[in-house]
């Protein structure tokens, strides 16, 4: 298993993962063969390679490498669990970690794709889980929640080291249970995603109310009722 997923050490030698202050989304310069980026984040970009199909590379800029081995024991003390992705090693500045088929939630909504109550079991399942191990729950959003045969597997453990409670699960649960019924296998446009994203990041936590946001998220959809 080692010798399979060692032979692309030398094509991620190619390309160089950039942090930004800001937390602003990581850039990835350089080109190697047959190694394709699939996911991008704050700290790291995760890429595929072909010759090794069940195999996923997260790469860290050298701002972040810091948390490679902190992810790491993170994997380890969730192995064994059907909700997270498997961790199978480490290299200079990557982890090796299972390649995961399926869509997240937030390209769910892009594509019109439902959601069904069993994905909401599963993290709420996760979460448990993660509590379970002396790990705290936190970062759980539309784009780190896969939907895989229609069940659901959380891909980001990075922050569960942390304390306190970000509460974005628990709101996007309300938000599943009193609005999503009204969009249900709609596809929405990326700007209306966009725009709902960029309010949520700037929402000021100690007066945040989510029926409030969720009637200001409804004039997007529907217009202003009369």
């Amino acid at each position: 298993m080692i010798a399979d997923w060692k032979q692309v050490e030398e094509a991620l030698k190619n390309v160089e993962v950039i942090g930004h202050e800001n937390n602003k989304p990581v850039s990835v310069i350089g080109y190697a063969e047959d190694l394709r980026c699939i996911g991008i984040g704050t700290d790291a970009a995760v890429f595929y390679y072909p010759d090794t199909p069940n195999y996923a590379y997260k790469v860290y800029s050298a701002q972040a490498l810091e948390k490679k081995e902190v992810e790491f024991d993170i994997y380890k003390r969730l192995s064994g669990s059907p909700y997270f992705p498997e961790c199978y090693g480490t290299g200079d500045n990557y982890l090796v970690l299972s390649f995961e088929q399926g869509i997240t939630l937030y390209d769910c909504l892009l594509q019109g794709v439902r959601v069904n109550e069993q994905v909401i079991q599963d993290v709420e399942n996760a979460r448990e889980f993660i509590r379970s191990r002396g790990l705290n729950p936190r970062d759980i959003h539309l784009k780190n929640v896969l939907l895989q045969e229609g069940r659901g597997k959380v891909l980001d453990v990075s922050e569960y080291i942390k304390e306190g409670n970000d509460s974005r699960w628990e709101h996007l649960v309300w938000t599943y249970k009193h609005f999503y019924p009204l969009i249900s296998e709609v596809k929405v446009p990326l700007w209306i995603l966009e725009t709902i994203t960029n309010w949520y990041n700037r929402i000021d936590t100690a007066s945040f109310g989510i029926e409030d946001f969720s009637k200001r998220v409804s004039q997007l959809f529907f217009g202003k009722r009369k």
